[in-house]
């Protein structure tokens, strides 16, 4: 089976499993992650929860965080 074969087959499932096949085939590309970095990031998501659930955190809204997205990528302007 050559890649054509392979895509037309991969289009024909079901979006959920497109996204999950598309996930593995990506995941497949990057090399193994180092266990410290694994291991740091844990941690981080584990000190930000908390301060999210302690009410420590400054949040910002949705419609914040798009708008500064869309400024830092050009497409709006800060004034």
């Amino acid at each position: 089976m050559d890649r054509e074969q392979l895509l037309t087959l991969a289009l024909e499932l079901p979006p959920e499993q497109r996204a999950e096949l598309a996930g593995r085939l990506i995941e497949s590309l990057d090399p193994l992650p180092e266990e410290d970095v694994e291991e740091a990031w844990s941690e981080e998501i584990r000190r930000r929860l908390e301060s999210l659930h302690s009410g420590t955190a400054t949040t910002i809204s949705f419609a914040e965080s798009r708008r500064r997205v869309r400024i830092a990528a050009g497409l709006e302007s800060d004034i």
